[in-house]
């Protein structure tokens, strides 16, 4: 049974979880959503891994890669992390900080932990892009911490909340925060107008999300809520850590190569050509092997 048949919606006052999951295991990174499964139900979100090592053993970073037809944002919970992309920027992300990656047409890039660096945790979430972006020219944002907007427990990795609104231009309506509770303290999220997808991913701690069931979310899993604009009651069981997804769908099938998602075949297609030209470059500076 695929992800979009098991994830049935029902109507009730309350916006119950309709599915949960702890993802896969691939050596230190949980894989919690991937385009050929959670992606096609919550896109334009469509990705996410948590990711967390110690420098000290054999993971050492991410290895250069190339991606198009998406924009990646990665929250770096833990860590300072080395960057380098094919636009051009280079530098290291501290802890706190965020990139954002605007494939378009095509883009590699590479992260690693900086030198002196013991541990590394974070997520990294991929966005669908819009028609008319996903083919547009790579473009790399890079926030440190004091460029992150607040709002309460809440920071602003993309969108709006309240009064803060992030200075990355989101490519479609869509918020995605990273939040921090005390334990027993209470938060509600409500939901622009439109946002029907709605999902929490949860580093630390546990969390009561007023469905009802009387489980609450824990650390490294998942919880998918039922398409509404109905906000969401949150309740931190000790100290606890938290991205959530709000957006208006997607309208776009997914149209996936290894790296890439694209709404047709056509723009795969010229996003692949752009991923091997680029690719053929780096070969050539002897940066790729």
């Amino acid at each position: 049974m695929t992800t979009a048949v098991a994830i049935a919606a029902t109507t009730t006052e309350a916006r119950p979880i309709v599915y949960r999951t702890r993802g896969s295991q691939h050596g230190p990174i949980i894989r919690l959503m991937s385009p050929g499964d959670l992606g096609e139900f919550l896109k334009p979100f469509v990705f996410l891994d948590l990711f967390g090592f110690d420098t000290t053993g054999s993971r050492k970073g991410f290895g250069i890669h190339p991606h198009s037809g998406i924009a990646t944002l990665t929250w770096l919970i833990e860590g300072d992390t080395a960057y380098e992309d094919t636009t051009g920027e280079k530098g290291v992300l501290p802890a706190g900080g965020v990139e954002w990656m605007r494939a378009g047409n095509g883009v590699w890039h590479d992260g690693a932990p900086a030198p002196d660096t013991k541990r590394v945790q974070g997520f990294q979430l991929w966005v669908a892009l819009p028609a008319a972006e996903e083919n547009a020219p790579a473009q790399s944002i890079y926030l440190a911490p004091s460029q992150v907007p607040s709002e309460g427990p809440a920071r602003v990795l993309l969108g709006r909340y309240g009064a803060a609104q992030s200075p990355i231009p989101a490519p479609a309506p869509m918020n995605y925060l990273a939040v921090q509770l005390k334990d027993g303290e209470h938060w509600r999220y409500t939901p622009p107008a439109g946002h029907t997808v709605g999902w929490v991913a949860v580093n630390a701690g546990q969390l009561d999300a007023g469905d009802g069931s009387g489980e609450p979310i824990a650390t490294g899993e998942l919880a998918v809520f039922e398409e509404s604009g109905a906000a969401i009651d949150f309740v931190a069981h000790g100290d606890t850590s938290f991205v959530l997804g709000s957006a208006v769908k997607h309208p776009h099938d997914l149209v996936m190569g290894r790296y890439s998602v694209h709404t047709s075949k056509a723009a795969l297609d010229q996003g692949e050509a752009e991923i091997r030209r680029i690719g053929a470059q780096l070969r050539e500076q002897g940066r790729l092997g």
